[in-house]
This record gives structure tokens, C-alpha cells and sequence, in this order.
């Protein structure tokens, strides 16, 4: 069985949502680059909501998610799993996520794409964690995966973006559709 290991945190010290997906698939390993898949609805949602559409070099797609104050991880730090499917994750080790959240004082909310992920950081983090952060509101939203066909993309977006408004700004409420978000401090 092949012996796969995550990405760091894309994060900026202000980010207010952290969304955790479970560990990178085998096409976002090769690419070094989260959400490498082109089936895969990540950058779509992102693109409606913040801006990062796919169209955008992936650069600044994550310039766009941090200028959103929208921070990205993986729950799994590395796991033994053949393939990309979450279901064949094994012996999963987690991220260290203590310095992460002691770093990242903002974080108003954690959003798991797809239950893997949500169940994962239940059963492996959350007990570990400081009062706090175990109290921080979760949501589990629906899998931006291709292996996630049995919803469509309209519904997988509408529950993203209920679960995110109010605490980004999309474009559509600021008016700025084709404009740049602020620069990173």
C-alpha cells in the first residue's frame, strides 16, 4: 500500500474559516497542489464564492482564498491509502493542528469537504484540542470530489455557500465580480 503525505496550511494569520479536506488525492500529490483534479468541484464552489475560479493560475486562485480569509488544510498529515478515495485511507496520522489554531486566533469556523474528512478530525483531533477550538462551530459539507456524483454541482454550491455566508464576502455581495481582492499584508 502506497505511503501518501499531505501539504502545509494555506493560511493567513486572519483567516476566520478553515476548510479541511481529508488527505490530498493521488493527481493533487503529483501536481503538489490542493484540489488537482479537474472533475473535481473545489475551484467551481471557490470560484462562485471568492473569486478562485479554476480559470486563474493556481497562484492566485490561492491568493483569492487567502485575501478571502479562507484558510485550506487536510485533516491527515499522511496515511497509507491506494488511489485517492477516502475510503481506502489507513492508519491516518493527523495534522498537529494545536500551533496551527494557537497561530490562527480568527478561526470562526471549520468546514470539512465531505464526512470523511469531518469524521476523521472528530475521532483523531478534536479530543485533543483546547476548549476553544473543540467548541468552534463545524459544518460538514457536501464532497467537492468527482467520486461525489450523487449530488449536483448547484446543490453541493448552495450548501457551501449557506455555510459560508455571512462569513465571507463573495463577490456577488461586494459588487466585485472581476476585481482583485486585497493585496496579502
Amino acid at each position: 500500500m502506497a505511503y501518501s503525505v499531505g501539504f502545509g496550511p494555506l493560511a493567513r494569520a486572519d483567516a476566520h474559516v478553515l476548510i479541511l479536506g481529508t488527505l490530498p488525492g493521488a493527481e493533487s500529490l503529483r501536481q503538489g497542489r490542493y484540489y488537482a483534479k479537474p472533475q473535481n468541484s473545489f475551484w467551481r464552489i471557490m470560484g462562485a464564492l471568492t473569486g478562485a475560479s479554476p480559470d486563474l493560475a493556481y497562484e492566485e486562485r490561492l491568493e483569492w482564498l487567502i485575501d478571502h480569509r479562507i484558510a485550506l488544510w487536510d485533516v491527515c498529515e499522511a496515511a497509507e491509502r491506494l488511489g485517492s478515495l477516502d475510503s481506502a485511507i489507513k492508519s491516518p496520522k493527523p495534522n498537529d493542528f494545536a500551533p496551527f489554531f494557537a497561530a490562527h486566533k480568527a478561526i470562526e469556523l471549520i468546514c470539512f469537504n465531505g464526512q470523511p474528512a469531518g469524521k476523521l478530525f472528530e475521532r483523531l483531533v478534536r479530543p485533543v484540542m483546547p476548549d476553544r477550538v473543540a467548541q468552534l462551530p463545524r459544518a460538514i459539507l457536501p464532497s467537492t470530489s468527482p467520486a461525489h456524483a450523487g449530488m449536483k454541482f448547484e446543490e453541493k454550491l448552495a450548501r457551501w455557500r449557506a455555510a459560508l455566508s455571512g462569513i465571507i464576502e463573495t463577490p456577488l455581495e461586494s459588487g466585485r465580480q472581476d476585481e482583485r481582492p486585497p493585496s496579502l499584508p
